[in-house]
């Protein structure tokens, strides 16, 4: 039977996809660098056990990602792959990072050259912000009298429909970089933060922020939307619908 390695098999999108490819019945390998049942124990960052996590599988969906480095963990995982292993190569990357300098994105551009460069077969996939990373950013003000809202626009998307676009690409030939994928509605931070605000019963004002340096600019001229890419479904306002609970 065919197997699936996933890194980054404990993260937002990680956890989801797995869970997935286990309930139609595939064989994945879900990378950590903890052991514990269900996981395969390998470090991205030194090495360590990778050449044993990517002996004999047939696809790879690299999600793993770092705060420093992340082109040098998909060195690492392409190194112990070597020439003579050809396992189709997944990897998440996001949209807009040939526009904007923010150093994280420089990364992800890295991250992507690098597989290009190994020269095996490999799928590109860039996707804008998560629903639960506009969640994220709003929860985190849950003590401020105000909203804080960055004066840019964003795409938000819904992971659930993400895993759905990755699962079609694993189960798909090699096809290079595919079309971005974003959400369905392009929206203001002012907007999603008082969609927040009202579905969580607040009266909190929103505060909008402009910021200035080439990062911000970045973003306020559209660089982390795909208006030519593919789009999802789910609106961030049925995310919020369908969330069990929010963050007091």
């Amino acid at each position: 039977m065919a197997e699936i390695l996933v890194t980054g098999a404990t993260g937002t999108v990680g956890r989801r996809l797995v869970e997935r490819l286990r309930a139609r019945g595939d064989t994945v390998r879900a990378l950590s660098r903890r052991s514990g049942p269900g996981v395969v124990t390998g470090d991205l960052a030194t090495g360590d056990g990778i050449e044993q996590a990517v002996d004999g599988v047939d696809t790879i969906v690299h999600l793993a990602t770092t705060n420093h480095d992340d082109s040098g963990i998909a060195r690492t995982l392409v190194e112990a792959i070597g020439p003579d292993r050809r396992p189709h190569l997944v990897l998440l990357s996001i949209a807009g990072i040939d526009r904007n300098p923010l150093p994280y994105y420089r990364g992800k551009l890295a991250t992507e050259a690098v597989v290009t460069g190994a020269g095996m077969p490999h799928t590109i996939l860039r996707a804008t912000q998560f629903h639960t990373f506009v969640t994220s950013l709003l929860d985190a003000q849950r003590y401020s009298p105000v909203l804080v809202a960055p004066s840019i626009s964003l795409q938000p998307i819904d992971v659930g429909e993400l895993v759905d676009r990755l699962v079609e690409l694993l189960d798909s030939a090699p096809a290079g970089r595919v079309p971005d994928l974003g959400g369905p509605e392009v929206r203001t931070v002012r907007s999603l933060a008082e969609a927040y605000r009202t579905a969580r019963g607040s009266h909190r004002p929103v505060m909008p922020l402009r910021l200035p340096g080439a990062t911000f600019r970045a973003f306020r001229s559209g660089s982390a939307l795909v208006p030519d890419g593919q789009t999802a479904n789910v609106t961030f306002e049925q995310f919020l619908a369908a969330r069990d609970s929010l963050v007091p």
